[in-house]
Order: C-alpha cells, then sequence, then structure tokens
C-alpha cells in the first residue's frame, strides 16, 4: 500500500537512519542560522567569495590565453610586429579577417541558449541584479560567461577582461548566499563582495576593487558593507598574487610633476576627456541600435557570425586593437607611438570596442575606456611638449591622467578611477595632477548627460537604477494618465460672490481662471478668496485674484508634474492641451499617486482593446508587490518591417503585458483599441520580469495589420 506503515526488521532500520538524517539536517539548519545571524558568519562568506571569485579570476584569464594562442599562434597578438599565424603561414595577416566569425560561431549560440544575459559588458546586469532582483543571479551564468568572454576576447574581441570578471565574480556570490538562502540585504552585499573581488584579482588593485563595488554596484559606503567588501577584495587579490605575482598588470614607468604651470594643461585635459567620454558612451549604444535595425529579424545566435567578417576586417587594418589591448597601450604610454598612430587607435578602439558589443560579443567596457584615455593622453602630452618643450612631464604622464579622466567621464565614477591609476602607478607623485583631471572630467560629464556608460542600457530597457523603480515609471506615465476632469473654470471678470460661491459649492481648494477667449489665465485658491475678504476687497474679481501658476502639459511625464506639484500646486494644477493650449483637466498630489500606486494610467481609459489585462491591487502595499514581479520594458520600432503597420491589440502579446505609454515625435500618449504601431514609436510596456528579454522575439509573430 502506498504511503502505509514500514513493518519488520529491515523496515525499522530504515525508520532510524532516516530518523537520523532528519536530526543530522536539523543540527545543520540551526548552524546555518546562528552563523548568519552573526557577523562572524558574513566575514566567512565574504572570505569564501573572495576566495572564489579569486580562483575565477585566474581561471578566466588562463582561458583568454588559451583561446588567443589557440585562434591566433600567439600568446598575446597585438604585442609583436609578427602578425602572421604560425600554423598558417600561406595566409599572411588576412588570416586575422576569420578568426572574429569562428569565435563567433562559437559564442553566439552559446549565449543564446544558457544564459542571454551573458551578452554585452556584465556590470549592468550586476547592477540590474541588485537593485531590481534582491541580488539574485542564475549561477550558470557565471560559466557562460567564462567561456563566452574568453572565446570572444581570444577571438579577436576588441573587449576588456573586468566586466566578465566581475559578473561571474557576482554570479559566485550570489550563488553562495541563494544556497545559503541569506535575506536580500546580505545577498546584495555578496553580490558586491564578487564584483570587488573580481577587479581585485584581475588588475591586483584591491582598493580599487572595494571602490568600484561600492560606488558603482552597492550605492553604499556603510561600515558593514565596506568591511565584508575589503575582505573579499584582499582574499582575492591575495589568490592572484600566489598565481601572477605581485606585478602590476600594466607595467608603467615613473612619471612626475616639472612645473606647477602643468596644472592648466591637465585641467585642459580632464575638459577633452570628458566629451571623449560621452563620445564613447554614444558610440557604444548609437553602434547597437544601428546594428539592431540592420540585423533584424533575423537569429541573434548567427549575429556574432556576419558582424565577427566587420570586425576582422578593422583588425586587419589595426591588429593593435586586438583582444584587450595592453600591450598597444603599454608603448603608447612609454612613448614608442607616434601622435598619429595614437588618435589612429584612439579612434579605432572606440569603434572596434562598440561594434564588438553591438554585435553581440560579451566583454567589459573598463579597459577599453582606459585604452581610449592613454591615447588620448599621451597624444595630449606630445602635443604639449612641442609647444613647451622641456616644461612639461613625459607624453606617458598625460597618458596616465587620460586612462582615469576617460573613464570617469563615461562611468561617472571619480573616487575608482583615481584609485585604480594609484594603484597601477604607485607614485603619489601623479595623484595631484590624476584627482585634477579627473574631477573636472567627471563633472563635466554629469553636467551634460546623467547617463552613463553602465546605466543607459538599463535605462533604456526602463529601468533606472540611479532612482529606483518609481522613478521609471513616474518617467514613462504622462499627466493624461492621471488627470482628472477639469472644474469649470471661472471667468476672468467674475466677481468675489461668485467665486466664493463656486468654491463652497464644488468642495475644491483651487479653480482655473480663463479669459474671454478661453485662455488660460491662472487660478483662483480658497486662501486667495478668504484673504481679499478678510481685507474687505469685495470688489475683487477673479482676475485680481489669480495666481499665475505654471500649468502642466497634457504630454508631460508624471515625474515633470511631480517637480512642478512640489514647487507650486499644493491645490492642484490644470492641464493644458498641448495643441492649443485649452484647459483640459486638473492635476492634484492624489491623481499622481493614484495613476502610479493602482495602475489606473494602464488598466483604466486608453487601454489597448484586446490586450491581456491584470486586476492591479489597489492598496499601495499590494500594488508594491506586484510591480516588483514586473518589468516596464522600451520597446523602439525604427524599421518598417512587421510588426509596424500593425495594430497594438492584435500583437502577439504575452500573458499580462500591457501596453502603458506611446510615444510618437516627441508626444506620449496612451494607446486605443485604434492605435496602429508606426516606424519610430517607442512602446512602453509593463510586462512580468521573466518574458521581458523575450518580448522583442514574441512580438516579431505574425499578427493582424491594420486593414485586416
Amino acid at each position: 500500500m502506498i504511503g502505509g506503515p514500514i513493518d519488520g526488521p529491515e523496515s525499522s532500520g530504515t525508520a532510524t537512519s532516516v530518523a537520523r538524517l532528519r536530526v543530522a539536517g536539523g543540527r545543520l539548519s540551526q548552524l546555518r542560522g546562528r552563523l548568519l545571524a552573526e557577523p562572524t558568519g558574513l566575514v566567512l562568506l565574504a572570505l569564501v567569495t573572495g576566495f572564489g571569485a579569486g580562483l575565477g579570476a585566474i581561471a578566466f584569464r588562463w582561458l583568454i590565453g588559451e583561446f588567443t594562442f589557440l585562434f591566433t599562434g600567439q600568446s598575446d597578438y597585438g604585442a609583436t610586429d609578427r602578425f602572421v599565424h604560425p600554423a598558417l603561414p600561406g595566409l599572411g595577416v588576412w588570416f586575422i579577417v576569420g578568426v572574429p566569425v569562428v569565435g563567433g560561431l562559437l559564442y553566439g549560440p552559446l549565449i543564446e541558449r544558457f544564459a542571454r544575459e551573458a551578452r554585452g559588458h556584465g556590470v549592468p546586469e550586476v547592477m540590474f541584479a541588485v537593485a531590481e532582483q534582491g541580488g539574485r543571479i542564475r549561477p550558470r551564468v557565471a560559466i557562460v560567461k567564462s567561456l563566452a568572454s574568453a572565446i570572444c576576447l581570444g577571438s579577436g574581441g576588441s573587449v576588456g577582461r573586468e566586466g566578465p570578471i566581475v559578473q561571474i565574480g557576482s554570479a559566485l556570490g550570489s550563488a553562495i548566499g541563494q544556497a545559503l538562502k541569506v535575506g536580500e540585504a546580505n545577498l546584495r552585499l555578496l553580490v558586491a563582495c564578487g564584483a570587488a573581488a573580481g577587479i581585485s584579482a584581475t588588475f591586483n588593485a584591491p582598493i580599487a576593487g572595494v571602490f568600484f563595488a561600492l560606488e558603482l554596484i552597492l550605492r553604499d559606503f556603510e561600515v558593514r558593507s565596506f568591511g565584508a567588501v575589503v575582505l573579499a577584495a584582499v582574499t582575492a587579490d591575495v589568490v592572484s598574487r600566489a598565481a601572477f605575482g605581485a606585478s602590476s598588470f600594466l607595467p608603467l614607468p615613473p612619471f612626475s610633476i616639472v612645473s606647477v604651470w602643468e596644472y592648466p594643461l591637465y585641467v585642459s585635459l580632464g575638459l577633452i576627456a570628458a566629451f571623449v567620454g560621452i563620445a564613447f558612451i554614444r558610440t557604444l549604444y548609437g553602434m547597437e541600435d544601428l546594428l539592431d535595425r540592420i540585423w533584424a529579424p533575423r537569429p541573434e545566435w548567427l549575429r556574432p557570425v556576419a558582424g565577427g567578417l566587420v570586425l576582422g576586417l578593422l583588425l586587419l587594418a589595426l591588429p593593435q586593437l586586438y583582444g584587450v589591448g595592453y600591450a598597444p597601450l603599454e608603448q603608447a604610454i612609454s612613448g614608442q607611438l607616434s601622435i598619429q598612430l595614437l588618435l589612429l587607435l584612439l579612434v579605432g578602439k572606440l569603434v572596434a570596442t562598440s561594434l564588438t558589443i553591438g554585435i553581440g560579443g560579451s566583454g567589459g567596457v573598463f579597459a577599453p575606456s582606459l585604452y581610449i584615455g592613454g591615447m588620448l593622453g599621451t597624444a595630449f602630452g606630445v602635443v604639449a611638449n612641442v609647444v613647451m618643450p622641456g616644461s612639461v612631464a613625459a607624453p606617458g604622464a598625460y597618458g596616465l591622467v587620460g586612462m582615469g579622466a576617460v573613464f570617469a567621464a563615461a562611468a561617472h565614477a571619480p573616487i575608482t578611477a583615481v584609485l585604480i591609476l594609484f594603484e597601477l602607478t604607485g607614485d603619489y607623485q601623479i595623484i595631484l595632477p590624476l584627482m585634477t583631471a579627473i574631477a573636472v572630467s567627471a563633472g563635466l560629464s554629469a553636467l551634460l548627460t546623467s547617463d552613463t556608460i553602465y546605466t543607459l542600457k538599463l535605462r533604456r530597457r526602463g529601468v533606472d537604477v540611479l532612482r529606483g523603480r518609481a522613478a521609471s515609471l513616474m518617467s514613462l506615465l504622462t499627466v493624461n494618465d492621471a488627470m482628472q476632469p477639469v472644474p469649470a473654470p471661472l471667468r476672468a471678470s467674475a466677481g468675489l460672490d461668485e467665486v466664493v460661491d463656486r468654491l463652497v459649492a464644488e468642495g475644491v481648494e483651487a479653480l482655473p481662471v480663463v479669459d474671454d477667449a478661453g485662455a488660460y489665465a491662472g487660478i483662483v485658491t480658497t486662501d486667495a478668496a478668504e484673504t481679499s475678504m478678510r481685507a474687505n476687497v469685495l470688489d475683487a474679481s477673479a482676475a485680481d485674484l489669480a495666481q499665475d501658476v505654471p500649468p502642466v502639459g497634457a504630454g508631460e511625464t508624471l515625474e515633470q508634474a511631480l517637480e512642478r506639484l512640489l514647487a507650486h500646486g499644493s491645490a492642484g494644477l490644470p492641464v493644458l492641451d498641448d495643441e492649443d493650449g485649452r484647459v483640459i483637466g486638473w492635476l492634484t498630489h492624489r491623481d499622481l499617486l493614484r495613476a502610479y500606486s493602482s495602475g489606473e494610467a494602464g488598466a483604466g481609459r486608453g487601454t489597448a482593446k484586446g490586450t491581456p489585462r491584470r486586476a492591479v491591487p489597489t492598496t499601495s502595499a499590494r500594488a508594491s508587490s506586484w510591480l516588483r514581479s514586473f518589468r516596464v520594458v522600451d520597446l523602439e520600432f525604427t524599421s518598417p518591417d512587421p510588426p509596424v503597420g500593425a495594430r497594438l491589440a492584435a500583437l502577439s502579446w504575452p500573458a499580462l503585458a500591457l501596453p502603458i505609454s506611446v510615444r510618437r515625435e516627441g508626444v506620449s500618449f496612451a494607446p486605443t483599441e485604434h492605435t496602429i504601431l508606426l516606424e519610430g514609436d517607442r512602446v512602453s510596456v509593463l510586462v512580468q520580469a521573466d518574458l521581458a528579454d523575450d518580448l522583442p522575439d514574441q512580438l516579431a509573430a505574425p499578427a493582424t495589420t491594420a486593414d485586416g
């Protein structure tokens, strides 16, 4: 009998064994609980994460070397003038054209089949996991990222190794935390420990690793976080030094300041580096958009193969762009390259890295930013030495400073930039000009753009890790989604008696005022009417009482409206039509919160007919819980290919997906049953988080056209 009692001597022994196992399991569970409840438990987990990440960095660097040798027959292709494969001498340098194609044929299907989050430069995915997923990263990511990035770098991908090792270390820390079922706060901290350990082991720079994790990943400088991250970084560095020695990954000569008059030059270099850093960001994502338009709707796993051919031709022209490129960077800093080649490699690296990431390659952007900055700074130093011979430092000193300045401009991470360059050189004399240029570069870059090379990737997916999910959603919903019907406006000529009667009868704190032509002329509040009555100014008209409060447009985002409400609209603000300026609605703080927390913007008016819907909780706590399992995804349709031309309601939406906004020619509006998708539209969709990555592919399925 299934599930019945077990009798006899043998069954008695089995029952005893099961009981013993249960007791042992209970004791282990108690031990785990006690361990995680004490500070020593977190210390132990940080040490284990650091040790594992150190071993992962060793394995990853070994894989890169092996694949580089497999593809080129050399341990560091691009560091020598012998650009010929020893096994294929008949092809000469032309073998390099096919190397990225073969590499793409290997890592493309690997990423597509096992872990799509392993595509790209890695750090944004870690930031997303910490900010939106409670630190949860799939364990398989560490393995897939290691193999895919090693193949990509070994076959010529012009990217860095720090992004992959950050993702590898973070995935390891997350896997340890998930296996032990630690809380979300500790899980995020273990992810940061893995990131710090990865940077530390890769660059032999434990201090920079710590601040990279705290400044970019965790965004937390509490003592508890700092201590755990330091332990992980130091442990990983010890493991790495045991394998590779204590020397820096990039041997650099010492430099010093020649004259105090050099500081204006470093300021100038910082200004230029800011623009170069921003250009790197724009080129990286511009290239990705361009290749998206060219390649869609072909299979993604073949994209690295086709793009690899273009990359191979670029490497044929400039072999110094192959792989990470530390050797050419060292040559540049040492003064072995001409200014023409320096500038050519600067532009070439910018394009090659963007191309590698754009075709679906796997690798980091930290090292390329150092490469670009090194070429920029050294070229700047060459010019400075020509203009002011004998009065300035060697060009390599400016190259070192340029490395940190461009990274700081691209990542908005000045602390990490200063520390990693200081650890590379170990020379305190360079620290003041380094800090000067980095402060100028990071400051100007932050003024010109709020996006970084890491956060822009997430913001394009509707995730703002700097401000959280609430700010992301508030920037996508519009005033039109939240506004209430406008109260009948007051005529400008209305007397005080009429104003008071209307305010009392309608039970509102303010009413809009319009002139004889119906144009908005301000608002009258109960406070203004009461003040006029107390002052015995009984002949005041609505025009006299009206306050010049700036209205909001129906197409503005809730984020923009909130700023206006906080500054001017304690009683509410009128909403004007974006085309003719008529008053068409009224917005209060309560309306704005209702639209966000209860899902009124998507589930109420303006929802595309036939689109799958979900009953949204009405209380803020339930709404918050509901939102955490969903993501807002931005879809941009940049070609005339399907599904362009179809009704939104007719597309193959996954279950519980909900279009909440369409942005067309700079104007946002809520979709209706008649909305037809046009080329250039940007559609924001609320979708279950686990279905978000597959959404573009699902929408490419056949749909009913607008005419059908």
